[in-house]
């Protein structure tokens, strides 16, 4: 069967080619004879309960700079009646724009797939649905209060402190035991941001790699280990760390088990977890990466995978 495949990302034009997850969903969509189309997240709009996107068809090649070919002039997609998929993989940050578009998607997603699920999605946020496995994670704290950072610095020693809804490892601190800074850092985090953040404690082996692992409707199908460059404690491929292939090891399969079946009852088709030292630190779900790294490394296709979970989706709904 072939699809109509909306795939509401950002700007085209800007993506690397050689290392976008969402690009090579769109290689996999197009060699199996789905078409493509493009839309960016800001252009949704609905009208009495007709969502909407102005979209436009195109064609994807590996080639970079010339990698994407339009085939339409843009057209107004009904995303209920034109569409069989909706890719909603745009990039956070997951601020109230990300949330008003999963309302959005969710009023069609009785008729059209969405991936991930938009309800999920918005319910899911990868810093705090993590929290539903605490068994799992490191020592953890979500405040607002400086007299609880500081308890929880003494308690544990070394501490991490992030913003919830920021990604690519931006705005993450380290604030060893005897740092004078945390005080003033709590202060500018509550200046910037209105919600709590979080903090947790310092794994030291983070040097040795965080671990990004991909599950497919729950089930792990790759990983690879992310470490960080000389003088960060940052891993993320956005932010200057390298990868390198790895196995899973018996507590990472543990924990994939234990949230696996968690993921697919929701509808989080394609997620990307984060273990540190056998720590559960993140499970990304708006936009995950990492799986042409894999790819690479394992000689896999990932793409493919979750294609055919999406095709046994909509198969399923028929």
């Amino acid at each position: 069967m072939v699809f109509s495949v909306a795939v509401q990302m950002d700007p085209i034009e800007t993506i690397n080619v050689g290392g976008d997850s969402t690009f090579a969903l769109m290689l996999e969509a197009q060699a199996r004879g789905h078409r493509l189309h493009h839309y960016l997240a800001a252009s949704l709009s609905a009208e009495n309960g007709r969502v909407r996107a102005p979209a436009r068809a195109l064609s994807v090649s590996r080639d970079p700079g010339r990698h994407y070919a339009w085939e339409s002039a843009p057209q107004t997609l009904d995303l209920a009646d034109d569409v069989d998929v909706v890719l909603m993989r745009q990039d956070p940050p997951f601020d109230m724009g990300y949330i008003t578009a999963t309302h959005l998607l969710e009023m069609v997603s009785d008729k059209t797939l969405v991936v991930n699920d938009p309800a999920e999605v918005r319910n899911a946020p990868e810093k705090l649905f993590v929290l539903r496995y605490p068994d799992l994670m490191p020592p953890t704290l979500v405040t607002r209060s400086l007299d609880e950072a500081m308890a929880f610095r003494a308690k544990h020693g070394a501490v991490v402190v992030k913003p919830l809804y920021g990604n690519a490892g931006v705005a993450v601190f380290l604030i060893d035991k005897s740092d004078g800074n945390l005080s003033a850092l709590v202060e500018l985090f509550s200046s910037v941001w209105n919600e709590p953040f979080m903090v947790q404690a310092f794994i030291p082996d983070v040097s040795k790699g965080d671990k990004r692992i991909v599950l497919v409707d729950g089930v792990a199908t790759g990983a690879i280990n992310r470490l960080p460059k000389t003088g960060e404690i940052r891993s993320n491929l956005a932010a200057g760390g390298s990868a390198q292939a790895t196995d899973l090891t018996p507590r990472e399969a543990e924990i994939c088990a234990r949230i696996g079946p968690d993921l697919k009852a929701r509808g989080l088709i394609f997620v990307g977890i984060d273990v540190i030292a056998g720590y559960l630190t993140e499970i990304n779900v708006t936009s995950p990466t990492g799986i042409v790294a894999i790819d690479r490394f394992n000689g896999t296709n990932t793409p493919g995978l979750i294609w055919d979970a999406i095709e046994g989706r909509v198969a399923a709904r028929s």
